[in-house]
């Protein structure tokens, strides 16, 4: 091994220079992944007055091939280089967002969505394999941690960012600098060690690793670790319920928030740069609530979990009825929908993030990456269902019975997961014991 990338076993993630350059690869290529949507909106449902319909197919273009390919992926991970598997997904999203500059009609949006979100895919599961060749046994869950909140900011700050740029610039110049954000990580990424750092700390895992990535136990192994990740997740205390109502709140906030475009064009002599603005302050009001999440320790994740829904639904009912009965689109109709976009943000952030501190509270590490892609299979879910439901309900009833719908809808869950009766608290001993009984069973 090159003295160039020894790395002290027993010294703290911050010494291992590595990860740190991993780290910020990470960062900056997932801010974007998420940097251009805003643009997309505004120059597909704004400047080109898409379809409902037409701006449902630019949310599924960008989330199929996530859903579809993500195994595929994963095994393209573990078969490759993984360090130059994630600098030609940078280099390909390049070509492709630039490309999105000299888009004219709508077909070439979905194509161009469609390539990146396939390199967005493969990108993932990269890093997360290299992060094992980088880090010590003993520090992955540390590590876990650390990139799954990156990964987190990025959705927070992306949008937000991309909002504040569209405003301020235009939409070219998000893309512009969307891609510039690949190169970036393209390049940062040449500092990191192709061949696996750590040897000894990593395969010493009962040979779990060796076995996942046999070609001969492909299929089948990924199914049982599906299947394993499912039955963890039900044994976990209130991970069950919970996941079922974040599922739940993401489904129906997405018959609204697919449609925000649409429900603008309501207003008569709207600004380009108010989708921008509100998304940026929804963003800031997300960011907020992640801030205070874990500063508020009197109430319980559950607690917040409702209160988020229900304030998210209250505030999506609202704007659908602002812009129902507001006469014009002045200053005060600006400023009103910017607050409640902010204040849907703090919603958001107290409905998602209580969710993912007790998930990795409760989650034993040897069943991390199952519970948490069992997770993301299930958000995805709803990420995809919801815009198409949304479509469906605005080209059947109207944008604002769709916002009020969602509204009524999300407050109702929040009510009602409120009032849900409280299971058993089980002591910290107890559900540790308990976590590391059911993982060895899977193991």
């Amino acid at each position: 091994m090159s003295s160039k990338y020894a790395i002290d076993v027993q010294g703290s993630l911050k010494q291992n220079r590595p990860f740190v350059t991993l780290m910020v690869s990470q960062a900056i290529s997932n801010l974007g992944d998420w940097l251009h949507l805003l643009a997309i909106f505004t120059l597909v449902g704004l400047r080109w007055n898409a379809t409902p319909w037409e701006i449902t197919f630019v949310t599924l273009s960008a989330a199929l091939p996530i859903l579809l390919t993500g195994p595929f992926a994963g095994a393209l991970a573990d078969r490759l280089n993984r360090k130059w598997l994630m600098i030609t997904a940078d280099g390909a999203r390049i070509v492709i967002v630039g490309a999105l500059i000299f888009a004219d009609q709508i077909w070439h949006v979905y194509v161009l969505l469609v390539l990146k979100s396939l390199f967005d895919v493969v990108f993932s599961p990269a890093k997360n394999g290299k992060l094992k060749e980088l880090v010590p046994h003993h520090q992955l869950a540390q590590a876990v941690s650390i990139s799954s909140v990156i990964e987190q900011m990025s959705k927070i700050i992306g949008p937000a960012l991309g909002g504040l740029l569209v405003a301020a610039f235009g939409v070219a110049w998000c893309f512009v600098l969307d891609a510039s954000s690949f190169l970036i990580s393209g390049i940062i990424l040449l500092w990191i060690p192709g061949y696996r750092v750590i040897q000894q700390a990593n395969s010493d895992v009962t040979g779990v690793e060796e076995q996942s990535a046999s070609p001969s136990q492909g299929k089948s192994s990924f199914w049982k670790e599906t299947l394993e990740g499912i039955r963890m997740l039900a044994s976990l205390p209130h991970i069950g319920t919970s996941l079922l109502l974040l599922a739940a709140a993401i489904l129906f906030l997405q018959f609204a928030d697919s449609q925000t475009v649409v429900l603008f064009r309501q207003l008569p002599g709207i600004s380009g740069d108010l989708l921008g603005w509100c998304v940026a302050a929804s963003g800031v009001g997300t960011l907020l609530a992640a801030m205070s999440v874990r500063k508020w320790k009197t109430a319980g994740h559950g607690l917040k979990m409702g209160l988020g829904t229900a304030v998210t639904g209250l505030v999506i009912g609202t704007a659908g009825v602002v812009v129902s009965v507001w006469p014009s689109a002045g200053l005060g109709a600006h400023l009103l929908l910017i607050s409640l976009f902010a204040l849907a943000g703090v919603g958001i952030g107290f409905a998602i993030v209580p969710f993912q501190i007790l998930l990795q509270e409760q989650t034993p590490e040897p069943m991390t990456g199952r519970v948490f892609g069992t997770v993301g299979s299930v958000m995805t879910t709803s990420n995809i269902f919801g815009p198409v439901v949304g479509g469906l309900l605005v080209t059947s009833f109207g944008v604002i019975p769709a916002f009020v719908s969602s509204g009524i809808l999300l407050t109702l869950l929040g009510v009602l997961y409120l009032f849900k009766p409280k299971g058993k608290k089980i002591p910290l001993e107890e559900g540790v014991a308990s976590k590391t009984a059911v993982s060895g069973e899977l193991s």
